[in-house]
């Protein structure tokens, strides 16, 4: 058993979780600075609801059904293919794209890259989301206004998909990066219908090609609310006695102690600001900053991992 430095947190336990689509690992620091280690199923329900808190409990020695004493815990950093698996296996959330008159296949285009050029049957990777209102409206390049949407149409346009049962939106305009009124407008009158993920793409991506900001803006409607609900699962298992803990998704989602997940960039980012655009590689993300510390610590500075 090895052992870890605790004066950032003396006297608590540290944790570090990797969440898997199969497995979770755990490696916790005792207050005495020694290590310890768990693995889990990832889904086993008939056992515990989430293999991390489970995790955390049997290296805490407490019960299930007692709360969690997170005043006994210093952190908890978080790598997880929660948002990685939603999008391989297609389970986000129903989404529609919000988009200027006229480009509504513009994501479905693309690039028009082309993997096999030789290929004469070309196989196009089915879409995030489901529906697409086109709205009237444009802004030039100078961010003259040359139609501004009509309020009116763009409510009728929207309510119809949330009648549809859709929750999900990605609104992108052209333009939008750099003159988001419109964007604004639609994504107000989104919140007001009921819409319960909104994603814009001058907040999500503000950048100037339209594909590139389109993608992570619908890839961000389509995931945050998966990861929104797992993060609230971990969260409220974590919260203070009193304000939700006992793991259930609808208590305060402020944990007693400090929640963090790993990022695709492979930055530390708090729980509450944890998004589907940023989660897609934070399992392995959170894997190559591994490897890259442990090598480094072992001598190494060049690395093969895999």
């Amino acid at each position: 058993m090895t052992t870890a430095q605790t004066q950032d947190s003396p006297g608590k336990w540290r944790f570090w979780i990797d969440r898997g689509g199969t497995f979770t690992d755990i490696v916790a620091a005792r207050p005495d600075g020694r290590i310890e280690t768990r693995k889990l199923l990832s889904e086993n329900p008939a056992q515990y609801p989430d293999a991390a808190i489970a995790g955390i409990r049997a290296l805490l020695a407490v019960p299930e059904g007692a709360p969690v004493p997170v005043d006994r815990i210093a952190h908890i950093r978080m790598g997880t293919t929660v948002a990685t698996n939603a999008l391989l296996e297609r389970k986000g959330e129903r989404t529609v794209l919000v988009t200027t008159r006229g480009f509504g296949d513009g994501l479905r285009i693309g690039y028009q890259n082309r993997p096999d050029l030789f290929a004469r049957a070309i196989v196009l990777p089915d879409m995030l989301y489901e529906q697409v209102v086109e709205i009237d409206e444009r802004v030039r390049a100078d961010g003259e206004i040359i139609r501004a949407p009509d309020p009116v149409a763009v409510r009728a346009a929207l309510q119809a998909a949330y009648d549809a049962g859709i929750r999900a939106a990605a609104i992108i305009f052209m333009h939008g990066y750099r003159y988001p009124a419109h964007e604004q407008l639609v994504a107000g009158l989104a919140r007001e219908i009921g819409f319960t993920q909104l994603s814009v793409s001058h907040e999500i991506s503000r950048l100037i090609k339209f594909v590139g900001r389109g993608d992570t803006t619908v890839v961000d409607a389509y995931l945050s609310p998966i990861l929104r609900r797992y993060v609230a699962q971990v969260a409220a298992a974590l919260a203070p006695v009193g304000e939700g803990q006992g793991g259930d998704a609808q208590g305060s989602g402020r944990p007693g102690c400090r929640l963090m997940f790993m990022q695709s960039n492979g930055g530390l980012t708090d729980a509450r600001l944890f998004q589907g655009r940023d989660a897609i590689l934070s399992g392995p993300a959170g894997g190559v900053v591994g490897a890259v510390e442990t090598a480094a610590q072992a001598g190494f500075d060049r690395i093969i991992g895999f």
